[in-house]
């Protein structure tokens, strides 16, 4: 497997490690702090694709007893920022220029962040929009969300 860049040569050393994803996911929090209210973990995590699940627990959930709604699109940047930083080229960058969030029905179960991405030509500044689902544990599509990612080149030193 061609590794794309540091994070992803990380992420391919720790998949063949017992709780390899699961550990990951902890150093992801432990980089962006705010990531680990709701406690993510990746379920697959590679160039164009990742998923990662939130279990629903008391700390998670709103005053209906359903997953919070901002509990989700946690997770949908979680996924997304991520899945930018084993895609992207390792000369260049990305910058969360927003999200729209659709919450479609209430999440009562865990829930799934899954997002994929076709292969950009990562060498030209460009917006980059991607696509993040939140199912429940039927499969229902509990929240849909849109993330622009700007992407440019890493300033030089």
């Amino acid at each position: 497997m061609e590794v794309r860049n540091k994070t992803h040569g990380i992420v391919v050393r720790m998949q063949d490690w017992p709780a390899g994803l699961r550990i990951f996911s902890r150093l992801v929090c432990w980089q962006a702090p705010y990531f680990a209210t709701i406690r993510p973990r990746f379920t697959t995590l590679k160039p164009g694709y990742a998923q990662a699940v939130v279990k629903k627990r008391r700390r998670v959930t709103n005053h209906l007893g359903t997953v919070h709604a901002i509990a989700m699109a946690n997770l949908c940047e979680f996924v997304g920022g991520t899945l930018m930083e084993v895609s992207i080229a390792p000369h260049m960058r990305w910058i969360p220029k927003g999200m729209d969030i659709r919450y479609l029905r209430k999440a009562e179960t865990d829930v799934t962040a899954t997002c994929e991405i076709v292969d950009y030509d990562w060498a030209q500044t460009q917006d980059v929009v991607l696509s993040v689902n939140v199912t429940d544990t039927s499969g229902e599509v509990v929240a849909t969300a849109e993330i622009p990612m700007y992407v440019s080149p890493k300033p030089k030193p």
